[in-house]
C-alpha cells in the first residue's frame, strides 16, 4: 500500500517531525478540534507566523464543542463511560484469547497462567478501517487531508484514482468464502502435538556427518583434563590411573592441567598419596580438621579431643571454599539495618 503514497508526496520531507513540523502538527490538531478543515499539505510556513496563528486560535477564538462522532470514545478519567463504551470482564477476554491461540497453534493455556483476570475492561465497537490514498488524475499528486489537490488546486472527483480500489460485492463474498475455507482447513488439519516421553529414554540430537562419516551427536561441553606423571613426565591415558611408560600409579604429586588447588587442596579424587603430600587429619568425634602436619596429642579446637590413631587421614576430595569473613560481616550489617524494631 506504500507504492502509490510514494508516487508524489505533497508534503516536503526536509524537516519532517522536527521544530517546524511539530508546530504545524499542533496547529492542525487545534483546527481539527474547531471543525475548520483546511489544507496543511503545502510548503511549511515561518515559525513566527505559525506560532502566532496557533496563539490566536487558542486565545481569541473559543473552541466550540466537538460534534458527536458516530462511535463514541472511552474515557477513564473519574471512571466515567461515554455513550457506546461497554464493560467487558477480563476473564472473558482471556478465555477468548486462549481459545483463538488453541485453534490456531494448538496451544493449551491454563487459567493459572493468566494475569490480571480481575475487574473489567472498557471496549468500544469500531468498524475496521483501512488507510485510503487518492491521487489527482490531472497532476498525479497524492491528496492530503483536504479534498483539494495541494499542487494544482483541483477538487477531488470520481475520476481521481483510489487505492486500494473499492471492492465489489462479489469480491467481498469471495473473501468471506476464502476465510471460511481457511478456518475449516485449520480445524480439520490441527497441529500434531508430539507425545514424547523423555523420562524413560533420553533423546539424542543428531545430524549427518561430513563426507559420509558417523553422525554427529550433540553432547554437553566438557573440559579436557590432562594428568602428567611426575616421574617420567608422560601423559596418563584417558581413564587409566597408571602410567603406560613407567608404570607409576597416579598420585597427588602428579600435576593436573588445569589445576584447581582451591577446590582440591588434599589431592584429586582417585589419587594415591605421593611422597611430597602434606598429611591432613580430622577428629573422629566431631569431624573437625586438625592443622596440617599436626602430631599426635594435638587438642581439637572444637571438642578438646586429643589426636589419636583413630583420627583418619583426609582422602583426596573436593572441599567447598570457606566464606570470606569480611563478606559475612557486611551481610550481617545489612540485615541488621533492615530489621524493624518492635
Amino acid at each position: 500500500m506504500s507504492s502509490p503514497a510514494q508516487a508524489g508526496p505533497s508534503v516536503p520531507k526536509e524537516k519532517e517531525k522536527k521544530g517546524m513540523g511539530k508546530m504545524v502538527s499542533r496547529v492542525k490538531t487545534i483546527l481539527k478540534r474547531a471543525e475548520k478543515r483546511m489544507s496543511i499539505s503545502g510548503p511549511p510556513r515561518d515559525t513566527e507566523a505559525t506560532s502566532s496563528s496557533a496563539a490566536a486560535v487558542k486565545t481569541s477564538e473559543p473552541t466550540p464543542a466537538p460534534a458527536p462522532a458516530p462511535v463514541a470514545k472511552t474515557t477513564r478519567k473519574g471512571k466515567e463511560l461515554e455513550i457506546g463504551a461497554t464493560k467487558v470482564p477480563r476473564m472473558q477476554l482471556h478465555e477468548e484469547r486462549a481459545r483463538k491461540l488453541g485453534e490456531r497453534f494448538g496451544l493449551e493455556i491454563k487459567p493459572s497462567e493468566w494475569h490480571s483476570t480481575e475487574g473489567d475492561a472498557l471496549r468500544v465497537e469500531k468498524p475496521i478501517r483501512m488507510r485510503v490514498h487518492r491521487i489527482c488524475h490531472e497532476c498525479k499528486t497524492t491528496f492530503g487531508t483536504a479534498k483539494e489537490c495541494p499542487k494544482c488546486k483541483h477538487p477531488r472527483c470520481k475520476d481521481c484514482q483510489r487505492y486500494p480500489p473499492k471492492r465489489t460485492e462479489a469480491e467481498k463474498i469471495a473473501s468471506r468464502e476464502r476465510r471460511a475455507q481457511i478456518l475449516k482447513e485449520r480445524a480439520e488439519n490441527a497441529p500434531i502435538i508430539p507425545d514424547w516421553d523423555t523420562t524413560e529414554k533420553k533423546i539424542e540430537l543428531r545430524r549427518p556427518g561430513k563426507h559420509g562419516g558417523p553422525d554427529l551427536v550433540l553432547r554437553k561441553p566438557r573440559q579436557r583434563i590432562r594428568r602428567t606423571c611426575h616421574e617420567c613426565q608422560s601423559l596418563f591415558a584417558s581413564g587409566n590411573k597408571s602410567c603406560t611408560n613407567c608404570g607409576h600409579v597416579r598420585c597427588t604429586d602428579c600435576p593436573r592441567d588445569p589445576a584447581k588447588k582451591d577446590k582440591y587442596p588434599y589431592g584429586y579424587p582417585g589419587d594415591e598419596f605421593g611422597p611430597n603430600s602434606i598429611p591432613h587429619h580430622k577428629c573422629h568425634q566431631c569431624k573437625t580438621k586438625f592443622p596440617p602436619s599436626s602430631a599426635d596429642g594435638t587438642v581439637c579446637t572444637k571438642c578438646s579431643h586429643e589426636k589419636c590413631a583413630d583420627c583418619p587421614r583426609l582422602k583426596p576430595q573436593r572441599v567447598e571454599p570457606e566464606p570470606d569473613p569480611a563478606i559475612l560481616k557486611s551481610v550481617e550489617e545489612k540485615i541488621a539495618q533492615m530489621r524493624i524494631s518492635t
